[in-house]
C-alpha cells in the first residue's frame, strides 16, 4: 500500500526500529525490493535520487514506483532523494510520490531554511513528506562530487527544524555517499545531542559500508530512516556478473531474474538489520 513517509518513521520511531530507504533505477531493483519487504512483512521506502535521472528518467521510474507501492503487500512511501530543483520535486509530486527532499545543504544556512520552506509549502498541497539535509554529507549519489563532511550543529538542527516545519531531518555524522574505503567513524556523540534537541525523526544518508553494528546503534540514537544505494548497485551488478559469467547461452530473462536476486538480497539483508534493536 502506498503511503506517507511520515508515517513509517513515526512508526519506526515508536517501534525503536528503523526503516530502510532503498534507492532504485530499474524495474528489478523495485521487484526486489519490494519482495524482500513483503517476504519479512516490514514496510520500506522506494527512493531515486535526481542525479538518477539521466540513467532512470522520472517519467518511466516514477509511475512504476508508485504502482509497486499500490499494489503492495505491505507499506511502502515513495520518496524523491536529493531534489536539486523545485521543478523536480513539483514533478515528483505530481506523479505521486509520498515524499520529497530538496537538497539545499551546500548553501549558507538561511537560504537553506528559505528554500526548504517552499517545498515544505509545496508538499503541504499534495499531503506529502518533507525531508531535508543540514550539514554536509560526504560525497554525491553518482561520484560526481564532494563538498566535503561537515558535521550537523544540534544547535543549528533545532533552529532549522522550528523555522522550516520539516518532517524529517537527514544529518551529517561522519557518513558519505558512494563506497567507503574503509568503514567510516560515525560521531555518535553529535546525533545524540541532535536527537536531544530536535523532535523530528533523523535520517542517515550514506548508509552503505556502515557496519551492522553502527547501524543498530544509529538507530537507537534517533536515526528512523536509513538510506541504501550503492550497496543494492554494487550487489545487481555482481549478480548479473555472475550469470553473465556462467556457461551455457544467456538470456534476457535470467538476467532479470539474476539482478532482482541482487537486489532482494541486499535490501532483505538490511531490512533485518534495521529491525533488531541495538545490544548496548
Amino acid at each position: 500500500m502506498l503511503v506517507e513517509m511520515k508515517k513509517l518513521l513515526e512508526r519506526a520511531a515508536s517501534e525503536g526500529i528503523g526503516c530502510g530507504a532503498f534507492s532504485v533505477g530499474n524495474m528489478e531493483m523495485v521487484k526486489g525490493a519490494v519482495q524482500a519487504a513483503e517476504e519479512l512483512n516490514r514496510p520500506i521506502i522506494l527512493q531515486i535520487a535526481e542525479v538518477r535521472l539521466k540513467h532512470s528518467p522520472l517519467a518511466l521510474m516514477g509511475p512504476m514506483m508508485v504502482q509497486a507501492a499500490r499494489e503492495a503487500k505491505v507499506d511502502i512511501a515513495v520518496h524523491l532523494d536529493h531534489g536539486l530543483t523545485i521543478e523536480t520535486v513539483r514533478k515528483a509530486l505530481e506523479l505521486g510520490f509520498t515524499s520529497v527532499m530538496l537538497d539545499a545543504s551546500t548553501l549558507p544556512f538561511e537560504e537553506n531554511i528559505a528554500k526548504t520552506k517552499m517545498v515544505v509549502e509545496l508538499a503541504a498541497e499534495y499531503g506529502a513528506t518533507v525531508e531535508a539535509e543540514l550539514g554536509l554529507v560526504g560525497g554525491s549519489e553518482d561520484g560526481s562530487s564532494d563538498h566535503g563532511i561537515q558535521c550537523t550543529k544540534p544547535e543549528d538542527a533545532e533552529i532549522f527544524c522550528r523555522e522550516t516545519g520539516i518532517d524529517a531531518l537527514a544529518v551529517a555524522i561522519g557518513n558519505a555517499h558512494g563506497n567507503y574505503p574503509v568503514a567510516p567513524k560515525l560521531a555518535f556523540d553529535v546525533l545524540e545531542e541532535i536527537h536531544k534537541t530536535v523532535p523530528q525523526p533523523l535520517v542517515l544518508h550514506g548508509g552503505s559500508g556502515i557496519t551492522d553494528k553502527d547501524f543498530q546503534k544509529a538507530i537507537s540514537l534517533g536515526i528512523c530512516k536509513v538510506n541504501i544505494a550503492t550497496a543494492s548497485f554494487n550487489k545487481l551488478t555482481m549478480y548479473a556478473e555472475e550469470y553473465l559469467k556462467s556457461e551455457g547461452k544467456h538470456n534476457y530473462f535470467a538476467l532479470n531474474e539474476a539482478m532482482v536476486r541482487g537486489t532482494y538480497d541486499n535490501v532483505r539483508h538490511h531490512i533485518e538489520v534495521f529491525s533488531e534493536k541495538c545490544s548496548r
